[in-house]
């Protein structure tokens, strides 16, 4: 295949450089800004027809395991089933626009991200909301960046130097904190795995800048003091920060901004059923109480005399991502909430709470704690966490998070979502009952049904091959 200048061009416009030419009869990589050494002499693609390609494609998606496979129960990265209706909506021919278009040809797109931002207030009980960061971590980091920004507008900001999270919270977290310039302070959960009031009490100070908190925490359970906890936080002059992660299990029956929250992201992912980042676009939007609003980042969309129109906040942390987010996942986002509706996102809710309690009631490993909402999280005992997960890829089901949260020893992280049947539940509950009857070896050798055997995770992570001729090689 050669390409030629002409085929490069439009019009007197040169769109790109050649990329390859002829030299001795050989195709060689030519004006190209990349070093040498990434550069190609030649391109080999392998010689297959139609059919052969289709083929091979089908069996590498028959290899795979999904959410359209069946139930991925995978606790706190929350894996959902992504409707199909949202994907026709995204692929709309007006869908796609350049987002740099003059605002007076794209009142459309407009109105759909004001829509969406009052949407996502309503239901988090927020006075404001960007919908610019790209995921769930990037929203957290854009909280964190407003309450810096809050706290060094009230002179405050080389004193408040710390970020509070318990020793439950998401990973992200704690790093999105150090990320932010803060130390991080982690606090012990009491006996019944919500926070310790006491031991909050005592780190809480003249220091404080944030408590990070989900609500049902990691465990699947909600925290009962949350307006005490509020209340410590706040007469201590730090802000409270609502990790979304957990929304679903409070749709339409609670809101964080009545529990105090003064910022919270929202993974629409988990909540709103889009796709999940996996390296790909995600979307985290924020959203704030109002002391908070003109530190969002810029720009927000407004209505202004019928019209909508981009705005810049007062003061405004600036940019954190391209134009206004990830604008076809947030297209999906709102088609969601809008076809659910008020009823519909209380009823997800409810299923969601009743599947995670149910599936925990018919499984014969410990469950501690409970009643949960929308997940919980089992004890392996005495077996390795990691071999039943690996074990129960042999029963045809995707396993749940393993190893975490640390306070519930060898965890088995389990969150069944709304979208699961009974027959599914009971599908999972099977599994796991017919895995924790199983001997250490036979654990140990799993899987053995699976399209791959157990293969050495660390060199598999530092030795990539990524090429189609690597095993030849």
């Amino acid at each position: 295949m050669k390409y030629t200048q002409a085929k490069w061009e439009r019009e007197d416009e040169h769109l790109y450089e050649p990329l390859l030419s002829e030299k001795d009869g050989k195709e060689i990589a030519v004006n190209s800004s990349l070093p040498d050494e990434l550069t190609r002499d030649s391109l080999e693609l392998p010689d297959l027809s139609e059919p052969e390609l289709a083929r091979h494609y089908t069996r590498l998606s028959q290899m795979n395991y999904g959410i359209d496979s069946g139930p991925y129960p995978l606790g706190s990265c929350t894996m959902k089933y992504n409707p199909k209706f949202t994907e026709d909506v995204a692929a709309l021919p007006g869908a796609s626009i350049h987002p740099d278009r003059p605002e007076e040809s794209v009142q459309g797109t407009l109105e759909l991200m004001y829509g969406l931002q009052d949407y996502l207030a309503r239901i988090g009980g927020m006075d404001a909301v960007s919908l610019q960061p790209p995921a769930g971590a990037a929203g957290e980091f854009t909280g964190i960046l407003v309450a810096k920004a809050f706290h060094e507008a009230n002179g405050e900001g080389d004193r408040r130097t710390e970020i509070i999270v318990p020793d439950s919270a998401h990973g992200t977290n704690p790093a999105s904190a150090a990320l932010g310039g803060y130390d991080v302070v982690e606090l012990p959960s009491a006996e019944d795995g919500r926070v310790d009031l006491e031991a909050l009490d005592a780190a809480v100070g003249e220091t404080t800048a944030l408590f990070m908190l989900t609500n049902p925490n990691t465990l699947g359970l909600f925290e009962r003091d949350i307006e005490r906890i509020a209340e410590i936080v706040h007469e201590a002059g730090g802000l409270l920060y609502y990790d979304g992660a957990n929304l679903n299990a409070l749709l339409g029956r609670a809101r964080p901004g009545d529990m105090g929250f003064d910022i919270m992201h929202y993974n629409v992912h988990k909540t709103f059923a889009t796709p999940h980042g996996g390296g790909g676009p995600g979307a985290g939007p924020v959203g704030v109480a109002e002391k908070l609003a003109e530190f969002l980042p810029a720009p927000r969309v407004k209505k202004m005399n019928g019209t909508y129109e981009r705005f810049d906040p007062e003061r405004t942390i600036g940019k954190v991502h391209g134009f206004a987010g990830n604008w076809l996942v947030l297209v999906k986002a709102y088609a969601y909430i809008a076809r659910l509706g008020d009823e519909g996102l209380s009823d997800a809710s409810a299923k969601a709470v009743l599947n995670a309690n149910y599936l925990a009631s018919q499984i014969e490993y410990d469950v501690p704690h409970g009643p949960f909402h929308h997940e919980f999280v089992a004890s392996a005992g005495d077996q390795d966490a990691a071999d039943v997960a690996k074990r129960m890829l042999d029963y045809g089901v995707h396993p749940p998070t393993t190893k975490w949260p640390e306070i519930v020893s060898e965890a088995l992280m389990t969150e069944p979502t709304e979208i699961e049947n009974c027959e599914t539940l009971d599908q999972l509950a099977e599994a796991f009952n017919a895995v924790a009857t199983e001997d250490d070896e036979t654990l140990e050798a799993a899987p053995q049904r699976t399209t791959a055997r157990r293969i050495d995770q660390a060199s598999a992570a530092r030795n990539l091959r990524l090429s189609w001729q690597a095993l030849s090689e």
